[in-house]
């Protein structure tokens, strides 16, 4: 039997203060998600992020749970309900969460406790970052070492230019774009600190640093989150038919004063209108299952702001959630991996 661990960010247990200062200080004591030195890390967490933000956080959160809890865990768990049925009886699939529960540990533990021989591990991030692939990484081979006695295993490599992961995302927005035929396509991804991407800048002069540096693969950005994500918007656009002058590609969720990557969706939402954009279509495409970034950022904050400076529609297209292509997509890597040596 093979054991597939589907690995996703986490979610708090509840839209709470308590549970979400939980779930923010796992999170955020990460020091791949916050890379400075530990007393800083520290002083900024206990300081100036835990008093306040877990109330801003929660009342968020309120705003997209469902009767039955996390949007988040939801999706998650129902896709691997479905990649299961599909996968057959020779597959056990479960779930583990970077942050909150379940967690990697538990998900692993679930998997090894029917007698697998063989393990496949699939991070749920389409593009590489440190702060979601390698921390989730670096977590299960934590886990591992302490369990000591587990399969062989493999894991699925980023996804962002898989042909089946971009099929999905165009079957997705197709019918919302036909219906729409909006001004203008946004394509938004989670943002990260650029000092994120410098850092794994082998060459110390490409990152950030060329103009125009992320428009294409180059050896020098083969791990670039960045570039990762405008290859994923530039496939999606090309199969919808989309023009350069059609859509835009941009970086949300920024935290704290230091330089984010650009650009912010958050601004350009602001400045669409001005530009005769009144019309707009948003993509999610760094997140496979909707969440309080898409749902809450996005839906309501976002749309809130672009109606208010002269917009007259935005629609945030739902992720790839349940959807068949994505089920189907995910049992492909599945099995692609399962051929490599």
């Amino acid at each position: 039997m093979t054991g597939i661990l589907l690995i996703n960010l986490g979610s708090p247990k509840a839209p709470t203060v308590p549970a979400v200062r939980k779930f923010l200080r796992q999170f955020l004591s990460d020091p791949l998600v916050i890379d400075i030195h530990p007393l800083a890390r520290w002083l900024l967490l206990n300081l100036f992020i835990l008093p306040f933000r877990p109330r801003k956080s929660a009342a968020a959160y309120q705003k997209i749970w469902g009767d039955q809890g996390s949007p988040l865990i939801i999706h998650t768990e129902a896709l691997a309900k479905t990649v299961a049925s599909q996968l057959g009886e020779n597959y056990a699939v479960e779930i583990g969460m970077r942050y909150g529960s379940p967690s990697i540990e538990e998900g692993l533990k679930k998997i090894l406790s029917k007698s697998v021989d063989e393990l496949r591990i699939f991070p749920l991030y389409p593009q590489y970052a440190s702060s979601s692939t390698e921390s989730s990484l670096t977590e299960l081979f934590r886990v591992i070492e302490k369990i000591k006695l587990v399969p062989p295993l493999k894991v699925i490599p980023p996804f962002y230019d898989h042909p089946s992961f971009i099929r999905a995302w165009v079957e997705q927005g197709k019918e919302v774009i036909n219906r729409m035929n909006p001004d203008h396509v946004l394509f938004s991804f989670h943002g990260l600190p650029e000092r994120h991407l410098t850092k794994l800048d082998k060459t110390g002069s490409w990152c950030l640093q060329v103009r125009d540096c992320c428009e294409k693969m180059e050896i020098a950005n083969q791990a670039c989150y960045r570039a990762h994500c405008f290859q994923t918007a530039k496939l999606i656009a090309k199969e919808l038919g989309l023009t350069e002058k059609q859509f835009t590609i941009s970086f949300q969720s920024r935290l704290g004063r230091t330089p984010w990557i650009k650009p912010y969706t958050d601004i350009l939402l602001t400045e669409f209108p001005k530009k005769g954009i009144k019309w707009l279509a948003v993509f999610c495409p760094s997140f496979v299952a909707d969440c309080l970034e898409t749902l809450e950022e996005i839906g309501i904050r976002g749309r809130d702001s672009f109606l208010k400076r002269g917009g007259e529609h935005l629609e945030l297209i739902p992720s790839l959630n349940e959807n068949p292509l994505w089920v189907e997509a995910v049992c492909q890597m599945i099995n692609e991996a399962g051929k490599k040596k």
